[in-house]
């Protein structure tokens, strides 16, 4: 590691992370991170989070009974929310924005009925029902391309990335108005835009 940039983690990098973790956001290391993604940087949600999540968050009430989500429409919540069709930045964070928001309809027969029940993402109602993680060095890769480039800093909801953000030694001029540029560099359409489509913040 070079100085500087050992005096940007020092600094701002490493101080961030500590300070989410206080706010409650379990840290997850960048090859533990990758592993999740099924060892796929082209990847953007944790899927073994979000697996794991919509299986403990979501059920279907039936005639007074509660069932559990198939594999099958598991399966399928994640392929919609981790593999959307890449538009444009607009367009496709649009879509996120929905799923995210409102959820999404499923089939599924029970008892001889075929009814289409909601699944959830996030739970907005109840927040502690959600997990929250946070991964540093987050390899991305670009479009079109076998480079990567490095967020420092994702935040997860349910395994879901929702907020992104580059760290910067205090110190240094402009360093804010670099950090800026760097995001806006990353939503080109052919650097890392799939991965900035869920970023709400």
């Amino acid at each position: 590691m070079e100085s500087s940039d050992y005096c940007e983690f020092i600094s701002s990098h490493a101080p961030a992370l500590v300070l989410l973790e206080q706010l409650g956001y379990e840290y997850v290391p960048p090859s533990t991170a990758l592993a999740m993604r099924g060892g796929r940087k082209s990847m953007p949600v944790l899927v073994d989070i979000l697996d794991d999540q919509l299986r403990r968050m979501n059920a279907i009430t039936f005639k007074g009974q509660t069932y559990a989500f198939s594999d099958a429409n598991i399966a399928r919540a994640i392929r919609e929310v981790a593999q959307v069709p890449f538009d444009s930045l607009i367009t496709t964070s649009e879509q996120i924005y929905d799923l995210l928001t409102l959820g999404i309809s499923l089939e599924q027969t029970i008892d001889g009925y075929v009814k289409s029940h909601s699944l959830k993402y996030i739970d907005w109602d109840h927040p502690e029902n959600n997990v929250y993680h946070v991964s540093d060095e987050y390899e991305f890769e670009r479009r079109h391309s076998d480079s990567v480039r490095r967020p420092d800093i994702v935040l997860f909801i349910n395994g879901i990335p929702v907020a992104i953000i580059e760290c910067k030694r205090p110190d240094k001029r402009e360093a804010i108005k670099k950090g800026i540029s760097q995001h806006i560099r990353n939503q080109r359409v052919n650097e890392i835009p799939e991965l900035y489509v869920y970023s709400q913040v």
